[in-house]
């Protein structure tokens, strides 16, 4: 009995034996896919974003050029006003009298030239024949000379009663847009006063002041002279406004300073923009968006696809040979859209890999395809950020950005 058992033991053991040999190892794992895109060379805009300021066209402090009482205000607070609208009248009681009395002493000095004039003609004659001297005949002639300069003094004194009278009127000096009064009716104003009564600003256009750092200007010129950066189209000039919104109006560029400020190593950029809704307000804070040149014959790579080593190194990789993984170690220059210009490591025709990088080795044998999302430049335009300010010499600003 107990060997028939061991016997059947036997047979179970062996029939077990076979069917492992016969079942053979485990199917090796597919390679993993990726996604890929093949670089080319692209012309890329160098737009870089600098801080500014908006700043009214015209601005005029209105001021009093006479002293007096203000009797009377004549415009809305925060509404246009007109060049040579009358804003304030100033009581203009003793600048009347004052060109009263002018006009009196031109009219004495009138009625005197006459009188002085008739003697010396008198004199004239009688010198001839010695009825009187020659020294009366002298201060005679005097006294009508004297006579006609009081006539010029006095009606330059009139006038300038009168000019003093126009003065009690007030009126703009430009058109534009009066802020508020900071004198009311019955206040004394002084001539030559340091408060200004209003203030008039033109903001049917506006100047936006942007600063940029001299280092900026000069890698930038280094770069064009060495070639493979052309001049592009400096003069436009985009706005974002405070809230981040767009302007909706391209501005163009005015001049840019000719000296660097000491104090802050950097160079001022004036740009005019139309502001016929008044959207802008000097004062107002905006970031301003400018050409400043063309990369020619650029590799363009989508950010997702550069990364960061260890030491801090940008490194990408690429399908190689037999669709075998390779990494590279790269050097990136700044941000267009989101893609980076890419100076070093890698060309046209590499095929980078953008997709399924996670747990990537160089050596791995995978699958590649068509990435799932789109890496074209966001805005077609490009910009640099606040990180990418360096110009051609950014690529420390370009680190953070390719974590």
């Amino acid at each position: 009995m107990q060997k028939g058992i061991f016997t059947g033991l036997l047979l179970c053991a062996s029939a077990l034996a076979l069917s492992a040999c016969g079942q053979g190892q485990p199917p090796a794992p597919p390679p993993p896919s990726v996604g890929v895109v093949t670089l080319k060379t692209e012309s890329a805009p160098l737009l870089n974003e600098l801080p500014g300021r908006i700043v009214a066209v015209e601005t005029a402090e209105v001021r009093p050029q006479i002293s007096g009482v203000i009797r009377r205000r004549l415009f809305a607070e925060g509404g246009n006003v007109t060049a040579g609208q009358i804003l304030y009248e100033i009581e203009d009681a003793p600048y009347r009298a004052a060109l009263a009395q002018a006009q009196g002493g031109l009219a004495r000095a009138n009625a005197a030239i006459r009188s002085t004039k008739l003697q010396a003609d008198r004199y004239k004659d009688l010198v001839g024949i010695n009825a009187v001297s020659k020294q009366e005949y002298d201060n005679a002639d005097a006294s009508a000379q004297q006579a006609q300069a009081d006539v010029v003094a006095q009606r330059g004194a009139v006038q300038a009663a009168q000019v003093n009278q126009g003065f009690t009127r007030i009126r703009a000096p430009i058109s534009g847009r009066i802020g508020r009064s900071l004198f009311t009716p019955g206040a004394l104003v002084q001539a030559g006063q340091a408060d200004a009564l209003a203030t008039i600003q033109r903001t049917d256009r506006v100047y936006v002041d942007v600063t940029q750092s001299a280092a900026q200007i000069i890698d930038l010129k280094q770069a064009m002279k060495k070639g493979g950066i052309s001049e592009g189209d400096g003069a436009r000039i985009q706005l974002v406004l405070p809230n981040g919104s767009i302007y909706p109006m391209e501005g163009r560029l005015q001049f840019s300073e000719v000296t660097v400020d000491s104090t802050s190593g950097a160079v001022t950029l004036r740009a005019s923009f139309p502001n016929p809704d008044g959207l802008l307000l000097p004062g107002m804070y905006v970031r301003a968006k400018l050409v400043e040149g063309e990369v020619q014959s650029a590799i363009l790579a989508p950010q997702q696809g550069i990364s960061r080593d260890a030491l801090g190194r940008a490194t990408a990789m690429v399908l190689g040979k037999d669709n075998k993984v390779e990494m590279r170690q790269v050097k990136v220059d700044r941000a267009v859209g989101n893609k980076w210009i890419v100076t070093e490591g890698l060309k046209a025709g590499d095929k980078l890999i953008v997709e399924g990088l996670v747990n990537l080795r160089p050596g791995t044998v995978v699958t590649p395809g068509a990435p799932t999302q789109v890496t074209a430049p966001q805005g077609g335009a490009g910009q640099t950020g606040a990180a990418a300010q360096g110009g051609a010499a950014s690529g420390a600003a370009a680190k953070g950005e390719a974590n």
